[in-house]
């Protein structure tokens, strides 16, 4: 019997190499759409069995390109997305205009699904233009294709990620650690793996008409998910409290860096509480555990961040 064909966007993120990973062990056929296929390609290709990988190269998300990808497969998974805009309406074009082009050539062409991952926690945050947008894109799809699956994961982590391995590198160099909102505001992490498994599961049960929230099995504040980074690299800094004028200066000179550590939309976002909202269902309504613990997964690649670096993991 002929695989069927997943067609993923955002296929090399983080979330996208070990969803190829599950999808093809599992015989699934996977066309992988990159924005520079000599970049990533070599990077896509480790995590596929052979002949169960294409990888596309696709610069601009053109109408006719994406529909001729489109109507080759039978679903089709979009995993874009940025947590910063480094031009004008970026956000807009990427979690509400992308999306909404996906969702209305998969109705189109009759597609059995179309995954959507976007965000846990925004509904709330309209005063976020990351937040705005991704709402935005989660009720545009629902319009265009009924036999859509919206997935709102809270923070997804792992080495690859752009949440743990930040905060590590800072308080292994910084004396202070800034506290935002006294570090009161609680997020509800999911590994990467479990992320995947989620997106599989949904993909294997042909889940359709469904707005899911992913989440971890722990609730934690961002003071607990620093005090555990701490932990894991066996460091000791001083966390302070910081006044809301001052975050959001120091937010203004970071996201004018290539790469930000925070910016004023982020500081902003991190008003609202990222845990389940009892408006959706999630992954547990599905049966779809996550058990990965937050301090467990994150020790199995602090040491980098460690005095002696590999050579002060514990044999």
């Amino acid at each position: 019997m002929k695989p069927k064909e997943i067609l993923v966007f955002g296929a090399s993120g983080q979330i996208g190499r070990h969803l190829i990973r599950k999808l093809t062990k599992n015989n699934y056929k996977v066309i992988a759409v990159t924005r520079n296929i000599h970049q990533k390609g070599y990077i896509l290709k480790t995590q596929a069995n052979p002949g169960y990988l294409e990888i596309v190269e696709l610069s601009s998300f053109d109408p006719e390109k994406i529909n001729s990808l489109i109507k080759e497969c039978n679903v089709c998974i979009n995993l874009i997305g940025i947590l910063f805009e480094k031009k004008k309406n970026q956000f807009k074009n990427i979690h509400t205009e992308l999306p909404a082009l996906l969702s209305k050539l998969a109705n189109k062409n009759k597609l059995e699904q179309f995954v959507h991952v976007s965000a846990l926690g925004i509904e709330k945050a309209t005063d976020s233009k990351y937040a705005t947008s991704k709402i935005n894109g989660e009720n545009v799809v629902k319009e265009n294709f009924n036999k859509s699956v919206i997935l709102k994961p809270s923070i997804v982590y792992s080495v690859d990620d752009n949440f743990s391995t930040n905060f590590l590198s800072l308080l292994n160099k910084l004396p202070i650690m800034p506290l935002y909102y006294e570090g009161k505001t609680n997020f509800t992490p999911i590994h990467v793996t479990d992320m995947a498994l989620i997106i599989y599961e949904i993909v294997k049960r042909k889940i359709v008409g469904e707005t899911i929230e992913c989440v971890g099995p722990q609730v934690l504040s961002f003071k607990d998910i620093i005090l555990t980074l701490l932990n894991s690299i066996d460091k000791k800094k001083i966390l302070i409290p910081t006044p809301l004028f001052i975050a959001k200066i120091t937010a203004k000179i970071f996201e004018k860096m290539p790469k930000p550590l925070i910016t004023t939309d982020q500081l902003t976002l991190l008003k609202y509480e990222n845990v389940v909202s009892k408006k959706y269902k999630t992954n547990l309504d599905f049966g779809i555990n996550a058990n990965k613990t937050f301090e467990k997964e994150i020790k199995k690649y602090s040491f980098n961040w460690k005095t002696g670096g590999q050579f002060s993991k514990n044999i």
